[in-house]
């Protein structure tokens, strides 16, 4: 499971933009007495998590950034030394300046589905990933919430999607489009058969078990427009392929639906972000 550099980049905006931020001021007041943070962020892409994510922590943090791709952990080096007020190199870690914050950064190439234990360490104080969970299977979410529960570390994951989408002007096949979409995200994408839009209530549920309070946020996509047109048309072609090969909607059907969502004046997609706290 992996996604091109071009949308990750492109969706980049709209995900730092519908962050929850009440989430995002509770996990600052849980980490407001310390001046250092270590944190492993699982599924890195092209280290936006961290872009999104860096103002709510301390002056001092430690980032681990995992994902399996070899390509997407060089972009993410790239694109962090160009973001950072100055960046050099230590080792294997990046050092990175950025508003008066530290931030050390390294980079890993790990399984998720295979090996948690080798991508999360020994004891993260924070373990975070954002529109990752909705790819994952209820027991891989188990074994998780466990891993996490055994560091005793904070859990924050954002921009899982929950399902519900909302697309301006409305075309007749919305409704059987996004059951088709569903359905295709539910197969299995290497870590058992995902939880789509159910992700979330399966992680609550997770880490409640093991004694976390649990805070759930709405955060949706809100695009427009100009401004996001060409992820409102990569969002809509992406979600054709999809449901095409559900074969669930007729071709002419599809078709329609193509031509009238690549020119669609606006989309809400929504996601939920999640804070779980021993």
């Amino acid at each position: 499971m992996s996604f091109s550099p071009d949308w990750l980049d492109l969706r980049e905006s709209a995900d730092h933009r519908a962050r929850n931020a009440e989430l995002a001021e509770r996990l600052a007041s849980c980490l407001a007495d310390r001046d250092r943070v270590t944190v492993v962020d699982l599924g890195c892409g092209l280290g936006s998590n961290l872009r999104g994510l860096w103002r709510a922590l301390p002056a001092r943090q430690s980032w681990r950034l995992v994902d399996h791709d070899p390509a997407l952990l060089a972009g993410a080096r790239a694109r962090l030394a160009a973001w950072a007020d100055t960046a050099r190199d230590n080792g294997d870690a990046l050092v990175l300046e950025k508003d008066g914050r530290r931030l050390e950064v390294t980079f890993s190439q790990a399984d998720l589905a295979g090996d948690l234990d080798a991508a999360l360490g020994e004891r993260p104080d924070l373990v975070t990933a954002a529109a990752l969970f909705d790819l994952c299977g209820a027991d891989w979410i188990a074994r998780f919430a466990r891993a996490v529960a055994d560091r005793a570390a904070l859990f924050h994951t954002v921009l899982t999607y929950d399902g519900q989408e909302t697309w301006e002007p409305p075309h007749p096949a919305d409704p059987a489009v996004r059951e088709a979409f569903v359905s295709h995200q539910g197969e299995d994408k290497g870590f058992g058969v995902a939880a789509g839009p159910a992700a979330t209530r399966h992680l609550a549920s997770a880490f409640a078990a093991r004694g976390y309070e649990t805070h759930v946020g709405e955060s949706p996509w809100r695009l427009e427009a100009p401004r996001d047109a060409a992820l409102i048309a990569a969002l809509a072609e992406g979600q054709a392929q999809a449901v095409a090969e559900t074969g669930r909607v007729a071709p002419e059907t599809m078709e329609s639906w193509r031509a009238a969502r690549g020119a669609a004046t606006a989309a809400t997609i929504g996601h939920k972000d999640l804070l779980c706290r021993p």
